[in-house]
């Protein structure tokens, strides 16, 4: 079963352009601020939305992530709510792939069966699910991919070649490689550092490979870009709105990082 995500990089290779992938935090800095966000973020050039759902214990999350989490979860956000703004979003937009980022936690209290009934029904197209690694595929995993959501799985720099089968069994979307080991957003990426993995990947796997994590100029994104099948940025978005941007001045910086992506 095919979801926007595979036609999305169906059109992009035909096209010979990269992905640009936006990570957003729902409820940050509130909710209604954070739906205006994800309803513009297409018309700033990103290909594939990351919603991310706040939890209490982020633990591959930097600072700046967690401190929108935490903003998010005082101001009441919840995963139902998440959902929610997915099904909103979808009342004028049909085509930008929808990817829930999170934790397990809030997905095992709502009740795995349940959470995938509501996020197909709401729009999503994948989840990244940071904590579920690939020995738990049937307590989310397989189910996901039953009712036609993409299971994306994160690679890493340690992610060595004895590992990599059970990372990529059961994957689809993309593979989403960290191009850092440690948290979000605290060091830059070195593409350089970068190539050699997403070359080594690229020979395990069909999937097309995105980049994230310590991606924060245009500079870096286009690099990146260059060898990999799309970028993600996340923490320096984020970052932002955190500083006191604009929504306008926050798409601003998006439009440029996504014309280097596509223009890699």
């Amino acid at each position: 079963m095919k979801t926007r995500i595979d036609h999305l990089f169906a059109k992009l290779k035909a096209d010979n352009k990269k992905a640009f992938v936006a990570y957003m935090m729902a409820g940050a800095p509130d909710y209604v601020t954070s739906l205006d966000l994800l309803h513009r973020l297409p018309q700033s050039g990103v290909d594939i939305i990351e919603v991310g759902f706040p939890f209490s214990d982020p633990m591959a999350d930097g600072p700046t992530i967690q401190e929108a989490g935490y903003q998010a979860l005082n101001g009441q956000q919840t995963l139902l709510k998440t959902l929610t703004m997915v099904s909103e979003f979808r009342q004028s937009d049909q085509d930008t792939p929808i990817v829930l980022m999170g934790y397990y936690n809030p997905i095992h209290h709502l009740g795995a069966k349940s959470f995938l009934k509501q996020a197909k029904a709401a729009g999503v197209d994948g989840l990244i699910i940071v904590d579920l690694p690939p020995e738990e595929d049937q307590e989310l995993c397989l189910p996901a991919i039953d009712i036609g959501l993409n299971f994306i799985r994160l690679a890493t720099p340690t992610t060595d070649n004895e590992r990599l089968p059970a990372v990529l069994n059961n994957a689809s979307g993309f593979l989403y490689y960290v191009s850092l080991t440690g948290v979000t957003g605290v060091k830059e990426a070195q593409p350089s550092l970068v190539a050699p993995d997403v070359a080594r990947l690229k020979a395990a796997t069909p999937l097309p490979i995105c980049v994230g994590f310590g991606v924060k100029t245009p500079e870096v994104a286009r690099a990146i870009a260059s060898t990999a099948d799309g970028v993600v940025v996340g923490s320096s978005i984020v970052e932002k709105l955190q500083q006191g941007a604009s929504l306008d001045e926050t798409l601003n910086f998006v439009n440029v990082l996504a014309d280097a992506t596509h223009n890699a």
